[in-house]
């Protein structure tokens, strides 16, 4: 049954839903041909390059935390697979697909790249084109590229090789991608297929009659299980719409008659043609986590016989939609560039793990398959880090996302048997510290985002918040790590090693955040009425007290007897802080920044001590834990520094270029950060539904809500450089609060900010603090 799939088959199985993308395609052209394009300032290949921020160089570690990690990837926005020129072949720890150093491509790869991230590929393939003799071996046919020749998209990419003389073009679907290759001179051209996997493992087959490729790459897990298998593959399912001339499969260099091969190394499978000047040869790729018979049928509901341009077009059309989302107007075109990279990057996850028909891998299983009834089911959660600004943005601009990711969690709590902390691959990890998956449902909840069962994700996040798994499942990655001396202790001791983490110790950081998560819950259990928790919780909330040291004024490692560990550097990484230093990790109290300041000695002293990390030079927008710092003044009576300090970072850590990330982009929370922060408000604590409020960038800003409403942000500059708040003013009336709300966003309305050259009095009441 898997081989007598013909185009005519496809062809009656895509007739219907054909005729419904050309319709589309024309009503779109022809109704939004005046409508200005986004997708022209959207620049993929920003990201790519390590960063040259004065932050980035001072504060990350070799290597990694200087690169975001990004890719030019094409695809939609949460797509099951992007599609990327690859310049690495590996699926490694830290190594993404595309590299804009890198001087030789070896192909065109299917990725679930975690983008901007330093964690791992999986399940990916890669297709690379070979022309005039046949060459199986990488360091033979990889090729040299510039950047000069590419074109890149969200929808759209295309490389020009002079050396082959041929042109690579290509575009996406939710599960499928679209090559097209274009022959610049008549000569032989092979097509190498190979799973991309560091273990040698993997499976293709050519079906010559029948003009298909299809095979898998097992996934693999990272983190705690690391090198197990992840129980599911990476299936891919390749229609040729020309005739096979010839054939064969091949691992590394020695090639083989055989139509297919299994888990060898550097293996693959090759389709040869004669290619005549000016000739296309078109592939239509189908992908899935479920099975081939899932890749083959996603790719008849998504792109069945539709042309290349068709489906290019459709991208265009679904990212413009998504993009126009959030309209934003100023006579600076480098900002809009800036503006609409950080949206394509802060929509790339979640990841679609589902097939059309809803199926997809049971979490944490052993090649299980499940359906949902209706929805589908999402996974590659970042959650240490987009539970900050990438998912509270999703919130407000795809709240019905939103419930899809949420039950997703349920699900996978479900069938795990506890709430994963940082799910990616579809499996437990225990990457990370905190509890953030959480917080996010909290937030979700909190904000009446609850198309879901919301005692089903309560119970499951009151089991991670008071119970520890068995042995056996606690090193598998289930439950809160440390969570035992958590609970004695009221914070994690330096005597809790925490051995069973990718991240050992970190015992301070992980108070820390515990203490947040503790707090998220207890709005959670408020809303739904469970007293004794709401109490117990709100006490466990104030944890962060007790890794406070009030003789040094920061947050430090403390002994199981109450002592202060002797190893304390305000400005340099100590073991039981998590990517950061002492003093980065003091100011993360999101849920009650008046009771720091308490222990700083008062508002005064709180500010006095964010001079102080901005004087020193000490702030470091390249890591999430600091993200919420340049607003902390907005509690303070000195909101205009806030002001400033948002502005500069805006200025000097963000720009179009390569190297325009000052470090992992992290699923696109280091791009949501900047989205936030341009329109004039940002989630400071995530789960209470307020914004912190900063001066726009941006002279207007017109944001499409559910509901057919629009919320509008108007700048009026006393000059062009004015950034300190003058007056705001909300639907016409004078507006004296730092922060506005979640309900007042969402409700639609105008919010307008008046600015000036110097600080003015604005905001420095009492009664105007969050």
């Amino acid at each position: 049954m898997y081989y007598n799939l013909t185009n005519k088959r496809l062809a009656k199985l895509s007739s219907c839903k054909n005729s419904i993308i050309h319709l589309i395609c024309l009503a779109f052209f022809c109704t939004g041909a005046h409508a200005q394009s986004l997708l022209p300032y959207v620049q993929p290949l920003s990201g790519t390059a390590g960063s040259t921020t004065g932050a980035a160089l001072k504060h990350s570690e070799a290597g990694s935390e200087k690169n975001a990690n990004t890719i030019p990837a094409v695809g939609l926005p949460f797509a099951m697979t992007q599609w990327t020129p690859q310049t690495q072949q590996t699926e490694n720890k830290c190594i993404p697909p595309y590299f804009y150093k890198d001087t030789m491509l070896s192909g065109f790869r299917g990725t679930h790249w975690l983008s901007g991230s330093c964690t791992q590929d999986y399940g990916s393939f890669t297709i690379m084109p070979v022309v005039g003799k046949l060459k199986t071996k990488a360091s033979d046919y990889a090729l040299p590229f510039s950047h000069d020749q590419e074109t890149t998209s969200p929808a759209y990419y295309k490389l020009l090789l002079p050396q082959q003389k041929l042109q690579v073009e290509m575009t996406a679907t939710a599960r499928s991608g679209f090559m097209q290759f274009t022959a610049a001179a008549a000569d032989s051209l092979y097509l190498l297929v190979t799973p991309n996997s560091d273990q040698g493992k993997g499976y293709v087959r050519i079906d010559v009659k029948n003009g298909v490729v299809w095979g898998y790459n097992p996934a693999h897990r990272l983190y705690q299980g690391k090198g197990e298998s992840a129980g599911f593959k990476g299936w891919f399912f390749i229609r040729i719409e020309k005739a096979i001339g010839t054939s064969g499969t091949f691992s590394g260099a020695e090639v083989f008659a055989a139509n297919e091969v299994l888990n060898k190394k550097q293996a693959g499978a090759y389709v040869g043609f004669k290619m005549k000047k000016g000739e296309q040869l078109r592939l239509s790729i189908g992908t899935s986590f479920c099975s081939m018979e899932g890749a083959r049928n996603n790719l008849a509901a998504e792109i069945g016989t539709s042309s290349f341009d068709d489906i290019r077009k459709l991208a265009e059309q679904n990212w413009e939609t998504s993009l126009s989302q959030v309209t934003v107007q100023t006579t600076n075109e480098k900002d809009k560039r800036i503006f609409y990279t950080a949206m394509y990057h802060a929509m790339q996850h979640p990841r679609l793990f589902s097939d059309v028909d809803h199926t997809y891998p049971a979490f944490a299983s052993n090649n299980q398959l499940k359906k949902m009834a209706d929805g589908q089911y999402y996974d590659d959660f970042s959650m240490w880090d987009t539970y900050r600004a990438q998912l509270p943005l999703m919130e407000i601009l795809k709240p019905e996302k939103v419930n899809a990711f949420v039950q997703s969690l349920i699900l996978k709590g479900q069938q795990g048997g506890w709430l994963p902390i940082f799910p990616c691959w579809n499996n437990y990890t225990a990457a990370m510290i905190g509890d953030h998956v959480t917080a996010f449902i909290a937030s979700a909840y909190h904000k009446g985002i609850r198309q879901y069962d919301t005692e089903a994700a309560y119970q499951l996040m009151r089991k991670n918040a008071f119970q520890t798994p068995d042995d056996k499942d606690y090193k598998n990655g289930m439950g809160r790590r440390a969570l035992t001396t958590y609970l004695k202790y009221g914070y994690i001791p330096m005597q809790d090693s925490v051995p069973d983490a990718y991240h050992t110790k970190e015992q301070v950081s992980r108070t820390l955040e515990y203490a947040f998560d503790d707090y998220a819950l207890s709005v959670m259990a408020k809303g739904m009425n469970k007293d004794a928790d709401f109490k117990l919780l709100t006490k466990r909330a104030l944890n962060y007290v007790n890794v406070f040291d009030p003789s040094v004024g920061m947050v430090r490692g403390r002994n199981e007897d109450g002592s202060w560990d002797p190893s304390f550097n305000a400005d340099k990484r100590e073991a039981y802080i998590t990517e950061g230093t002492p003093r980065h990790y003091t100011f993360y109290v999101p849920h009650d920044i008046p009771g720091l300041a308490r222990l700083m000695g008062g508002t005064k002293p709180f500010e006095n001590a964010l001079d102080s990390l901005f004087h020193k030079n000490e702030y470091w927008h390249g890591n999430e834990p600091g993200h919420q710092i340049p607003f902390l003044y907005n509690y303070t009576a000195s909101p205009f520094k806030t002001q400033k300090a948002v502005r500069e970072i805006i200025k000097n850590e963000y720009s179009d270029g390569p190297g325009g990330l000052s470090g992992n982009d992290d699923a696109g929370q280091m791009s949501a950060w900047y989205v936030f922060a341009s329109l004039g408000f940002y989630p400071v604590n995530p789960v209470s539904n307020e914004y912190q409020l900063t001066s726009p960038l941006f002279d207007q800003v017109k944001m499409k809500l559910q509901g057919e409403k629009t919320f509008e942000i108007v700048t009026h500059k006393r000059s062009p450089e004015a950034v300190y708040m003058e007056k705001v003013f909300l639907n016409g009336k004078f507006y004296e609060k730092k922060y506005i709300t979640y309900e007042q966003i969402m409700e639609g309305g105008k919010l307008e900010f008046w600015l000036q050259d110097s600080p003015g009095p604005w905001g420095h009441t009492q009664r105007s603090r969050p």
